[in-house]
Order: structure tokens, then sequence, then C-alpha cells
């Protein structure tokens, strides 16, 4: 049998393969797979519909192709499976799978340098690294002493984290380096599975008014929309911290403003927003105590090429008939990010 055939597919060209796939990345596939030449304008699957009607497996990445069934099935009749070196595959999946086509998704590996990030951050809050340092600057140091002797550290503290997919769990993991004692927020957890964690299931409300710091990790789709408000950031300690590298949207950000301005000593810290990035005029562009970074937790110059070898893997193991591990259903779509 001679060898099957493959394409790298993506809008973003050339340039967002090579980050994604990195060299002997690429080596490695084309030493297994005969690659046509890339499709990066979705008008070529017209003018190269005899061509690509010969692709086995496609390579993608951010900038993914969304295609309806009837197209699928007409340009990729003998698709077998897609490769995604990216994390959420929610805009293309279904009509793929629908097609009987599998699909993976490197969603784990850009698991891994939000995890690290969030952990980081967490550590920070503890100390009331944020607040501190702001107020060394604006106020002095006596000033930032004085927000420091109100704040209770890292050991034993509480730690709230909202949503336990592949980055919290992954977060959690991090944490039991650490003597915190770890709430968590998410209805599809079951109680054995809290229970192996070593954490504690509650609702969103004693979250925030229980935790020096909360993480929100919640998968973003129609149910996690808006799902935090000012009922739940209104009971914020005084001296807690909100992280958010899951999406803006899940929170209604002018109640978090609003909470913020009424307790200063609070604080946001905001890799995300809704929309991104942050209108002019919004009160997060002057509020003291809120923190924007511009949507860097998820993997940034060379951890990007960590996705397009976990895809690389998921090929040698798909085809040799070995476990898989990245593997998207139908079912895992109702509740991913």
């Amino acid at each position: 049998m001679g060898q099957k055939t493959a394409v790298f597919m993506t809008h973003g060209g050339k340039e967002a393969i090579n980050r994604a796939y990195d060299k002997e990345t690429r080596n490695t596939l084309k030493e297994r797979l005969s690659f046509l030449k890339g499709v990066y304008d979705r008008d070529q699957l017209k003018t190269r519909r005899a061509d690509l009607r010969k692709v086995d497996y496609i390579f993608s990445t951010w900038g993914m192709f969304p295609l309806e069934e009837d197209q699928i099935r007409d340009c990729f009749p003998g698709l077998k499976a897609v490769f995604y070196a990216a994390g959420s595959v929610q805009g293309f999946a279904k009509p793929y799978l629908a097609c009987g086509v599998h699909v993976f998704s490197a969603f784990a590996a850009n698991a891994v340098p939000v995890a690290e990030y969030v952990t980081a951050q967490i550590l920070l809050a503890g100390k009331g690294f944020y607040l501190a340092q702001r107020l060394y600057r604006t106020k002095g140091y006596p000033a930032a002493r004085e927000y420091m002797r109100k704040m209770p550290g890292n050991y034993g503290g509480k730690v709230g984290i909202i949503g336990v997919g592949t980055i919290g769990k992954l977060v959690i993991s991090h944490l039991k380096n650490y003597k915190y004692h770890i709430l968590v927020f998410d209805p599809f957890l079951p109680q054995e599975e809290a229970d192996r964690l070593g954490v504690e299931k509650c609702d969103l409300n004693t979250i925030f008014e229980e935790c020096l710091v909360i993480s929100n990790h919640l998968a973003n789709n129609e149910q996690t929309r808006g799902m935090m408000t000012y009922e739940q950031f209104s009971r914020m300690r005084p001296n807690a911290v909100f992280l958010n590298t899951g999406r803006g949207a899940q929170l209604v950000e002018d109640d978090l403003a609003r909470a913020l301005s009424e307790v200063p000593t609070r604080t946001a810290v905001l890799d995300v927003t809704y929309p991104e990035p942050v209108k002019p005029g919004h009160p997060f562009l002057t509020l003291e105590n809120v923190f924007l970074t511009p949507h860097i937790a998820g993997s940034i110059g060379e951890e990007v090429s960590r996705m397009g070898q976990y895809m690389a893997e998921e090929y040698e193991a798909f085809t040799s008939g070995a476990p898989c591990r990245y593997e998207i259903t139908e079912e895992m779509l109702k509740t991913m990010a």
C-alpha cells in the first residue's frame, strides 16, 4: 500500500502552519505522508477539487476552514481524520464528525501554558502582588505595606476554581504543591472525581464569598455566557483577586467593574475581555485595581509548536491502532470551550 495523502489547511497560511508544526515535526510527518501543496484559501477547494479528493488527512491550526457536510463529502470523500494544532474545535468540528471523520485537537497542549500562567498568578495574588506594586508606585511604600499587612498569604488559603476541565484540572494539580484549600464549581464534575482531585464542590456564591483567589476556566458556550454577575462579584472578600483566562463573555463585565469600584482593595487580573480588546472608555482601563494583559496565557512563541507535536503523536497513535488521547466526540462538544 502506498503512502497516504495529507494537506495542511488554514486561512493562516504557511506562516501559521510553520508556527504550529515546527521543522522537525513537519519533517517527521512528511516521512510518513505524501503532502499536497497547502490549502490557504477557501476558493482553492473548487479549483483543486480533483487533487483534494485524494486527501486522507488534514493537518490544521488556528484559521481552520468551517465547511458544511456536503462540502466535506464533495471535496474530501476519503478523509479519515482532521488533526487540529490549536484549542477549540467548536467552529468547525460538527460537520466533520457528522461525516464520520475523526477530529483531534491539541487542546491539552494549549492548556499547559495557561495552567502555568494561572498557577503563577494565584501565587502572586496570595502575596498581594498586584495592588502592592501599584500602591508602592502611586501612594508610596507605607501604603503598600499597610495593604500587605491585610493579606493572609498562600499558606492554607482558599482558592476557587470555576470550571474543572483540562485547564482547571492542570491548575489543581499544580496547586497540590502548596497548602491550599481548593473549592470548585463545575456542575459536570462527578463527586468521585472531586474526591480524587482532593477538592470541595460548592456553588458559585460560596466560592466568591470564601476564596481569596478565584480563577475562571469555564467552557465558552451559550450556557456559560453572562453566568457571573453582580450577585457573585459583590460577595468578593475585601482583598480577593479574580483571575480570568477563560472568556470575557462568561461574566457581566460592568457588574465586575461596579464591585471593584465599590471596594478598591478587590482586584481583577483579566487576560481576556468581551469584546477584545476593551472598548475605549470602559472602566477596566481606568480602575486602579484592574490589571489587563493582551490574551497571553495560551501558547505563545515557541510554546505553539507543542501543539503540532501533540497532533503528530496523535496521528501516529491513530494510524497504528494505539490509544488516542485527544480525540473529540460530539458529546465532548457539549461542554468543551
